[in-house]
């Protein structure tokens, strides 16, 4: 008899001794952890900002792909919201504020515990890279929380390798959709309308092309701006000789006009008529182009054209990198004239 109550004592003291143990335990918690990732933050931001992407890097997914996630109608921006269930229980986070490209603020209730603070910073760097800052935090929290978090080592240790594992998956999905194009060629041909143009011309070795475009171009728009000519279209370059056994390209980097324009200096003016051709659209970074360029000729070989021998030659850009973040979203339309 006397053991028993021994050992009830020690029992006794033991409970006390963990009670106390909790009790002391800090009534907070944060969790941070920052990766840098080779993309523009605009690119991060639009898919941490809609929950239909969480799936697919989620480290907590990952490990339980049976996880039952419900998506409302609202899945991203203020006010939208997910909710999960596991194993242990049913959770849901919802998005209360955003700072677009810089910042999301988010709410997560699971199961019985007290509501946790998410958080994302987006901080860009000079490289085009982005410093992913991800944290939840948890204030004034009751004694069943902190004897879970001590009886399962901690939030730290809960939640910092998931969150690690989590961005670097979240890394992985964002550069493997930036790399992400199609290349589709018209099967019929189409009537470009031509028109007039103001433009800049150069000469030069194809492997100072990309440089020598990439400044004249904004030139030609930027005087379009300037002088308050109004633009048709969207501005596109005008290939003239492309010799590769020569080394040497000859272009025009155009604007599109809706009337002859009187310019002046290395901006000239000129008009295009209207042509036959064979159209090939490109959705995707403009290292396709190159691919694009011989899916084109391929398609007007096989279909039993021929290109017009002085017909004109374009590669028009629809859209620019300056105002599309994600280099998949750049959209190049091909026009090469056929007989």
């Amino acid at each position: 008899m006397k053991y028993i109550k021994y050992i009830f004592f020690l029992l006794l003291i033991a409970i006390i001794a963990i009670s106390i143990y909790i009790a002391v335990q800090p009534s907070e918690f944060s969790v941070t952890r920052t990766r840098t990732i080779n993309a523009p933050a605009a690119v991060i931001y639009n898919n941490v900002n809609d929950y239909k992407n969480w799936a697919s890097w989620s480290s907590w997914v990952e490990k339980d792909p049976d996880m039952k996630i419900t998506l409302p109608e609202l899945t991203k921006g203020e006010g939208s919201s997910y909710t999960w269930e596991d194993k242990d229980g049913i959770g849901t986070m919802k998005t209360i504020e955003t700072n677009q490209n810089k910042s999301i603020t988010q709410v997560m209730q699971f199961s019985d515990f007290p509501s946790s603070y998410v958080s994302w910073k987006f901080n860009p760097n000079a490289n085009g890279s982005t410093d992913v800052t991800w944290n939840i935090m948890g204030k004034n929290l009751p004694f069943g929380f902190k004897a879970f978090a001590a009886f399962m080592g901690g939030m730290e240790k809960q939640i910092g390798p998931e969150y690690e594992r989590s961005l670097e998956k979240l890394s992985e999905v964002v550069l493997l959709d930036m790399k992400k194009y199609s290349i589709v060629v018209d099967k019929e041909t189409t009537q470009h309308s031509g028109g007039f143009y103001i433009y800049n011309t150069a000469a030069t070795t194809f492997e100072a092309f990309k440089g020598k475009m990439a400044s004249m171009l904004p030139e030609v728009i930027a005087y379009a701006q300037k002088n308050n000519i109004t633009m048709s279209g969207a501005p596109y370059v005008l290939y003239h000789k492309w010799d590769k056994e020569n080394n040497t390209i000859m272009f025009s980097c155009c604007v599109p006009t809706t009337a002859k324009a009187t310019t002046e200096g290395d901006i000239l003016t000129g008009q295009l008529p209207p042509f036959k051709a064979v159209k090939t659209t490109l959705n995707g970074d403009y290292s396709n182009l190159e691919k694009t360029w011989e899916k084109a000729m391929k398609a007007i070989t096989e279909s039993g054209l021929e290109q017009e021998e002085n017909g004109p030659t374009i590669e028009a850009y629809l859209n620019s990198p300056m105002n599309t973040p994600n280099p998949a979203d750049l959209k190049t339309e091909i026009y090469i004239a056929v007989k």
